[in-house]
């Protein structure tokens, strides 16, 4: 690779690392060309980006941005999955990516600016989805509203029973 080209990657990458949400660095040794591009297309149906980096280049492109907090990971073949909106779905995807595929090793990765190791990225991709979140936030949101609407609906129909009960008391048999 010629040096422009080098200096226009590491322009592009540490753009994309100071947008990034989440960052998720990986270790590819092992992986044959048809699964790394399996994977590329798994991370590419959402929206997100996987890109295999020399180590000198992303120790340049990280400079200035939070990716500097994994500085110590950048050893061995690197690649780099890149979210701009999702803070879960790389996470979600390479674990899955990794436990059907044991040559792919996740290194570390970096969420809204922190620093996580393996066990942090396996708790994250625990998480829901963020649409399953919205839709559980919404769902407690819609209960006590719910509760309110039963219970003024509640309050016509005991006062219809009242008057039936006072309309038989006062008619004779």
């Amino acid at each position: 690779m010629r040096q422009a080209e080098k200096e226009k990657l590491v322009k592009a990458l540490h753009e994309k690392f100071s947008k990034a949400k989440t960052v998720i660095l990986t270790d590819f040794r092992g992986l044959n060309t048809p699964a790394l591009n399996n994977l590329r297309n798994q991370l590419r149906e959402s929206s997100l980006e996987y890109q295999v980096v020399k180590n000198t280049l992303l120790l340049r492109a990280s400079e200035g941005t939070d990716m500097m907090l994994l500085k110590k990971h950048f050893s061995g073949p690197s690649a780099v999955a890149i979210s701009y909106d999702d803070l879960v779905a790389p996470a979600k995807i390479v674990t899955k990516f990794s436990e059907e595929n044991t040559a792919l090793e996740i290194k570390a990765g970096i969420v809204d600016g922190k620093a996580i190791d393996l066990e942090g990225i396996n708790r994250l991709a625990k998480l829901p989805s963020r649409d399953t979140l919205i839709a559980q936030l919404l769902s407690v949101l819609n209960g006590p509203l719910r509760s309110l609407v039963e219970v003024l609906k509640g309050v016509p129909r005991d006062f219809l029973s009242v008057l039936q009960a006072i309309k038989g008391k006062k008619q004779p048999e």
